[in-house]
C-alpha cells in the first residue's frame, strides 16, 4: 500500500539531510540547494494555488518584499541578517493580506485574481526602481562577511542545511493543511466556493489566511535568495521569472500535495542544466523552456509527476498483492 503523506515526507527529509556530508562537489551541492530552494518557493505557491485553487501570477510581490526587507535591513541599517527572516515573513505576509483583502473582498477569482496579483508585482517593481533605499535600478549588493552569525557560510553545506530546514517547514505546513479543518475548508472553497459558503464556510477568511501564509513563506524564500547570492535588484525581485517559476514548479510536480513541488523543482533544475549544456546561457531561454513545459504538462500530465508516481505505485501494489 502506498505510504501515507507523513511517512513519505519524513522519509524524503531523512534521505536529504545527510547529503552535504556525502556530496563534495560544489556543482552538485549548488544543484541540490537550488532544487530545495525552488521546491520551497513552489510549496509556498502551492498552499494558495494548489490547495486553495487561487492561481497567483504575481508571487514575485511577496518574494521581492521579503528579499528587499532583509537586504535593506542589512545593507542600510547594519542589522543582523538572521533577523531579516522574521522581517521578511512579516512584511511579505502583510502584503499578501493587503492584496488578498482587496481581491477577495470583491470576490475576484480565476483570471481576474491572477491579473490583479500580476499588476501588484509590476507596481512593486516600478517602486523598487524608483527609491534610493532599494538601490533604485542598480539594486543592492550585500557585503561579503563569511561567518555563520552573518548568515554567510564558507561552505555550501551551511546554506544547504538552512534551505533543508525551510523545506521541512514547508512540508510541515502542507501536511498540516492536508490534515486540518482549515485545510478541509480551503479545499472546499477550491472545489466549489458557492457550495462552501452555503455550508457555512467563511470563504473570505479562509482565502485571506491562505494568501497570508503563502506570502509569508514566499518572503522567506526571498530572504534566503539574498543571502545565497548576495545581490538583489527590482527585476530579480519583482520580475516575472519568480512568479512563473513559483507556479510552474507545483504544476509540474503535482498540485495540491506536499511532495509535488519538490518533484517539480528537481525535474526543472535537471532540465535547465541539460538545456544550458545543449544551448548555452541564451537570454530568456529558461522562460521559453518553462513555457513549453507548462503547456505540455497541462495538456498531457494534468496531475504532474506526483500523479505518475502515485499511479505507478498503485499498479505495483495491485500486481504484488
Amino acid at each position: 500500500m502506498p505510504m501515507r503523506s507523513g511517512t513519505a515526507i519524513l522519509a524524503v527529509l531523512a534521505i536529504l539531510l545527510p547529503l552535504p556530508f556525502v556530496v563534495q562537489s560544489d556543482f552538485w551541492m549548488n544543484l541540490a540547494i537550488l532544487s530545495l530552494y525552488y521546491g520551497f518557493l513552489g510549496q509556498a505557491w502551492n498552499l494558495l494555488g494548489g490547495y486553495g485553487g487561487q492561481f497567483s501570477f504575481g508571487h514575485a510581490a511577496f518574494f521581492g518584499t521579503g528579499a528587499y526587507a532583509t537586504a535593506v535591513m542589512q545593507v542600510r541599517l547594519g542589522l543582523n541578517p538572521w533577523l531579516g527572516f522574521v522581517l521578511a515573513a512579516t512584511l511579505a505576509g502583510a502584503v499578501g493580506a493587503l492584496i488578498g483583502g482587496l481581491s477577495f473582498r470583491y470576490r475576484l477569482r480565476g483570471s481576474y485574481f491572477a491579473l490583479v496579483t500580476l499588476a501588484f508585482a509590476e507596481v512593486f517593481r516600478i517602486l523598487a526602481n524608483t527609491f534610493e533605499i532599494t538601490g533604485a535600478g542598480t539594486g543592492l549588493l550585500v557585503p561579503l562577511k563569511q561567518t555563520p552569525a552573518n548568515f554567510q557560510f564558507a561552505q555550501k553545506s551551511g546554506f544547504y542545511l538552512v534551505i533543508w530546514a525551510l523545506t521541512a517547514c514547508g512540508f510541515a505546513v502542507a501536511w498540516w493543511i492536508e490534515h486540518s479543518r482549515f485545510g478541509a475548508r480551503l479545499v472546499a472553497v477550491r472545489e466549489n466556493e458557492d457550495a462552501a459558503r452555503a455550508l457555512g464556510v467563511d470563504a473570505l477568511r479562509v482565502k485571506l489566511a491562505a494568501i497570508t501564509l503563502s506570502a509569508a513563506l514566499t518572503g522567506l524564500a526571498g530572504a534566503f535568495y539574498v543571502q545565497y547570492f548576495l545581490y538583489i535588484d527590482p527585476t530579480i525581485a519583482y520580475g516575472p521569472s519568480v512568479s512563473v517559476t513559483a507556479l510552474l514548479v507545483p504544476i509540474v510536480g503535482g498540485l495540491g500535495n506536499a511532495l509535488g513541488p519538490l518533484l517539480g523543482a528537481v525535474a526543472l533544475q535537471l532540465l535547465d542544466q541539460v538545456a544550458r549544456a545543449a544551448m548555452g546561457d541564451a537570454p530568456g531561454l529558461n522562460l521559453v523552456l518553462y513555457g513549453v513545459v507548462l503547456v505540455a504538462m497541462l495538456m498531457f500530465l494534468p496531475n504532474g509527476l506526483f500523479g505518475i508516481a502515485r499511479s505507478s505505485a498503485l499498479r505495483l501494489f495491485r500486481v504484488t498483492a
